[in-house]
């Protein structure tokens, strides 16, 4: 039976920062974002307060800014390795995120066979943030049972990879698990913690089991 693997984003794939901080320093607005940061994960304000904070910052936000965002943020090692073995075994990988799906489909190049992330309206901005796109962690299940049914697999069939509290619920649906660089928030939820900065070795943890 083939497995689908389920990857966060923000401090998960990317080493102790967010895409939207990476964004935001290409525009000298570092600061502000990691504040809306702090305030989104303790739970100050939900995520369609936070996404129309960020769009607002963004006013002046370029394509050009989004790409060296991407090509230059902390990248855990071997995402490409890791996930073209995946492949290659037949099983599926995706990417889940609360963040920017302009930012997060980017992965898609990098051999994610899906990748879903908040709407935003395309850069530049031109239009606001329609909060109804904004994802949640209740959304991120939502998402692998979509994703489920459109590779044949089922949540038993599922590995779930996070760092947070916008993990929680997917955590709690999936039989397998891996906490990677996670906060207090994961203590006690995944079958697996990892702390490092190379997808493999956290990869390793659930390679062999099927």
């Amino acid at each position: 039976m083939a497995r689908l693997h389920l990857f966060d984003l923000d401090g998960t794939l990317l080493h102790g920062t967010s895409a939207p901080v990476e964004i935001s320093r290409q525009l000298g607005l570092e600061a502000e974002t990691v504040a809306l940061d702090q305030a989104v994960s303790s739970g100050l304000i939900g995520p369609p307060e936070y996404a129309t904070q960020v769009h607002t910052l963004w006013a002046d936000l370029t394509d050009a800014h989004v790409t060296a965002a991407f090509d230059g943020a902390p990248w855990l090692a071997r995402i490409r390795e890791v996930w073209e073995e995946i492949r290659s075994n037949g099983d599926y990988c995706a990417v889940v995120s609360l963040s920017p799906s302009f930012f997060v489909e980017r992965l898609i190049a990098w051999g994610a066979h899906a990748a879903y992330g908040s709407r935003f309206p395309a850069v530049p901005f031109t239009e606001p943030v329609d909060p109804a796109g904004v994802l949640s962690a209740a959304a991120k299940v939502l998402i692998a049972d979509r994703l489920c049914e459109k590779f044949g697999v089922t949540r038993a069939e599922c590995v779930a990879y996070g760092d947070s509290s916008s993990d929680k619920d997917l955590f709690g649906v999936v039989p397998v698990s891996v906490a990677v660089n996670a906060d207090r928030h994961l203590a006690g939820l995944a079958t697996h913690s990892y702390a490092g900065r190379d997808l493999w070795e956290a990869y390793e943890l659930v390679r062999s089991a099927r």
